[in-house]
Order: structure tokens, then sequence, then C-alpha cells
């Protein structure tokens, strides 16, 4: 659930919080995926699964972990090719779904989704930079709650006003902008609206990041080892299923 990407540029230290951060989001991603084999293919009722409430905290946990894709994008010496492995092991897993679970595969998922943000990241650059770092930062967010529904139809904030999007969009071939069709199906699924507004908010956040300009208490080290699991999340997003699967599959057995 990352794509491959230093925290730090050439003679600036890294900032544990960010590999800390990321390590605990992955460590839920993998305890979650754990529980959706339980109960999807090997039918444990577990009926907290299909709670709304675990729903939401996924899609914190997710939107945390893009969030901070997006600051490290400012530590990079080259998100064009940062990006461009990222869709490479996006369009890996894409076809390797396909051909274990064709009825259920990842077509747009996180990884694509990262991948494309980093491409186009040092592209956006020149106009996101002309913004000051907290305004970027929350008007970024605002377009995040602001789009939340586009792949459901409308846009706005329920409860205050929304408007239904063209139905034209929504033909099938736009998904990954965020305009599914009423059949797509994707066992992973991350369009670009809402989710690359989250990544633009922490590209504009690590404006602040990178320029030192937290608290001190930001760049300080806790936990050594949840850093460390953090600087290897490609490897884990790619390999856990695999193993996750087979620790399940054996355990049935026995």
């Amino acid at each position: 659930m990352k794509e491959p990407m230093p925290v730090s540029a050439p003679g600036r230290p890294r900032v544990p919080i960010l590999d800390e951060l990321r390590g605990l989001s992955i460590l839920l991603m993998v305890l979650y995926h754990a529980v959706y084999d339980l109960v999807e293919r090997f039918g444990v009722p577990l009926r907290f699964f299909h709670s709304r409430w675990l729903e939401m905290l996924v899609a914190f946990f997710a939107g945390v972990f893009i969030f901070l894709s997006g600051i490290s994008s400012r530590y990079s010496r080259s998100n064009f090719r940062r990006g461009g492995i990222c869709l490479g092991f996006a369009f890996l897993l894409t076809l390797v779904t396909y051909w274990v679970q064709p009825e259920f595969p990842i077509r747009f998922g996180i990884l694509h989704l990262l991948g494309v943000c980093i491409l186009l990241e040092p592209l956006l650059r020149p106009l996101t930079d002309r913004l000051p770092p907290w305004v970027g930062t929350g008007a970024a967010f605002l377009l995040v709650f602001l789009t939340w529904q586009v792949p459901d139809g409308f846009i706005g904030i329920p409860g205050v006003f929304l408007l239904q999007m063209p139905s034209g969009l929504y033909w099938g071939g736009l998904y990954g902008l965020g305009f599914p069709s009423a059949m797509f199906i994707s066992a992973d699924y991350f369009p670009l609206i809402p989710w690359s507004f989250v990544f633009l908010a922490g590209s504009s956040f690590g404006r602040l990041v990178r320029g030192n300009r937290l608290p001190s208490w930001f760049y300080r080290s806790r936990l050594s080892w949840l850093a460390a699991v953090g600087r290897h999340t490609l490897l884990i997003y790619l390999l856990h299923q695999p193993v996750l699967y087979a620790l399940f599959w054996i355990a049935a057995q026995i």
C-alpha cells in the first residue's frame, strides 16, 4: 500500500513520524484484509465486518496514507520515476487479480491512484505553490468534502446541498476519474475524484514539513520498529494477501 518513495531527499534526514504513521496504516490494512479473508473466503461469521464504523475507519486510514504520500512527494528526487514504478506494480496487480479472481479484480486501486498522483504532482506544483501551504491544504480538503460523493453521482456537502452529476459521465470508461458505471466492479477502488485532493493536501502540507516549519516534536523518532515497517510498505502490500490466504488455508485444513 505504498509507492516506492524516499521520505528524505539527499542531504535531508528522514522524518520519522511519516514512516511511523505509514507503518501504522499498512499494519491496519493487513489486519483489515485478514478479517476480509476470514469472512468472505473462509466463511467466518464476524458481524462487525459489515458495519458502517469499520468502513469509515478504513477510509480514514487510507486517507492518512495518501496524505502522507503527498507529503513525501516533496522529498523525492524523481516523482516521474516513482510514479512510473508505482503504476507498473499497479497494472501488474490488475493482471494478477484478473487471473486469480476474474469476478472481482482490482481495476483502479490505491496503487493506481498513487502512481497517477505522483506523476501529476510535478506538473501541478507551479500552480499549487502559488497558495500559502495552509491555504492550499485547506482548499484541497474542501474539495475532498465537496466531491466525496461524485463516484455515487452527486457533488456537494450532505445536509447542506447536493447536486446530481450529469449521467453521461458514468458510461464506464471514466471510472479512474471517479465516474464508474452502475456495473463497475473493483476489489479496491480509489478514483482520482475525490482521493487525488487528499494527495494534493499532503503535497501542500509537505512544504511546511520540508521547511522545518512545524513544532520540534513532529521531527522526533518514537517507535523505530514501526518506522521500519513504514519503509517497506510496498513489499508488504504486494505480499500480504498471498501470505494471509496461505496461512488461513493451512489452518482450515488442520
